[in-house]
């Protein structure tokens, strides 16, 4: 390492955490990733099969622009990592007929390439009534779990990266970023990253909420298995919207969920099989599919993820002079954690300010 080489600790092996490692390791400094159980590890929120990409949102130019550049973040990490683990299918959003030219006027401002899909082009789909596809080209599917393993690969090869697992952290002092392990044992570091997911609360004094939701993880028919391999994901779909899918392919499985069954909790659960399959009901229940009866359940999961309590956004926030915490978790970590990795290594060096992502 260069004599401007740094320290930073990582607590918290999800994609966050992951991708700060690399993004810190490539640029010289001494990196080490810290997590209460293996690295990766498949009990957190960042373990799935896959994680949509996408980055237009009519009413945020700006973010649009930023989710743009993560997209292309993760095409260079597939150069880095020689592997492959990001579907470009494309992302497909409903939207309904008088909405149309204003989310294709915000999609040209921004230089996005989006394309119209009539739902008859997706008869395996049921989209709401009198709305249209808007499909983001640029969007895709990211092969979560997958990745999360290659990132993993590749640090354990860096010799300036140290991965240390099942390691408990007990605190963090934010102002001066010590992480405090058992045992009477502490590290020190130039600047300190706390990515743990819903767990970041045990951690992070700051305003989070904790949610919860369910998703449903189904086999299409054999007859349809082509047609599901040119799917994109698609979102605001079902009876009254809120519902959205990952297509199968490489091995997946087809994703369901909505935002209806996402609900506020006290505590990280793992809850009761019985309780999930009454909120999965609900789910296969907002006529996602033309024959949803074809279809077989294959799992059900719980998975919880934070928010920012004032505005329910993701943010990146200085809590201490070299401390971070990263206070948003869930589906929308895999879309934004290209860019949280790039302001953490801004901050080494820069004053950089906390913001959304």
């Amino acid at each position: 390492m260069g004599v401007d080489a740094r320290r930073v600790v990582v607590v918290g092996a999800g994609v966050t955490g992951l991708l700060s490692a690399v993004r810190c390791a490539l640029a010289g400094h001494h990196v080490t990733v810290l997590d209460r159980d293996a690295i990766p590890n498949p009990n957190s929120t960042s373990f799935d099969q896959h994680r949509a990409v996408r980055a237009l949102d009519p009413a945020d130019l700006a973010a649009s622009r930023r989710i743009a550049v993560a997209h292309r973040r993760w095409m260079g990490l597939e150069a880095l990592t020689g592997s492959k683990f990001y579907r470009r299918v494309g992302m497909i959003t409903a939207w309904a007929a008088d909405e149309v030219d204003t989310v294709l006027k915000a999609a040209d401002a921004v230089d996005l390439p989006v394309s119209l899909v009539e739902p008859d082009d997706l008869p395996h789909v049921r989209f709401p009534e009198g709305t249209v596809g808007l499909l983001e080209k640029h969007g895709g599917i990211l092969l979560a779990d997958h990745a999360l393993q290659v990132l993993v690969r590749w640090l354990t090869d860096q010799p300036n990266v140290s991965l240390r697992p099942w390691q408990e952290v007990k605190a963090v002092d934010p102002d001066t970023g010590r992480v405090y392990l058992p045992d009477a044992e502490y590290l020190d570091s130039d600047l300190t990253l706390v990515a743990t997911g819903p767990w970041s609360k045990d951690l992070v004094d700051l305003p989070m909420v904790l949610h919860r939701q369910t998703l449903v993880y189904l086999k299409p028919p054999e007859q349809l298995a082509p047609a599901w391999e040119r799917t994109p994901g698609i979102g605001r779909i079902g009876t009254r919207g809120h519902a959205w899918m990952l297509p199968p392919g490489d091995g997946t499985l087809l994703k369901v969920s909505s935002a209806s069954v996402c609900r506020e909790a006290d505590v990280v659960t793992t809850g009761s099989a019985v309780e999930e399959r009454r909120w999965a009901e609900q789910v296969l229940n907002e006529q996602i599919l033309t024959e949803p009866d074809r279809y077989t359940v294959m799992a059900v999961k719980r998975c919880h993820y934070l928010v920012d309590a004032e505005t329910g956004a993701a943010h990146l926030v200085r809590i201490g002079p070299s401390t971070w915490a990263r206070t948003a978790s869930g589906g929308d970590g895999f879309r934004t954690a290209p860019l949280v990795a790039e302001k953490i290594l801004q901050a080494l060096t820069t004053d950089y300010q906390e913001g959304t992502i």
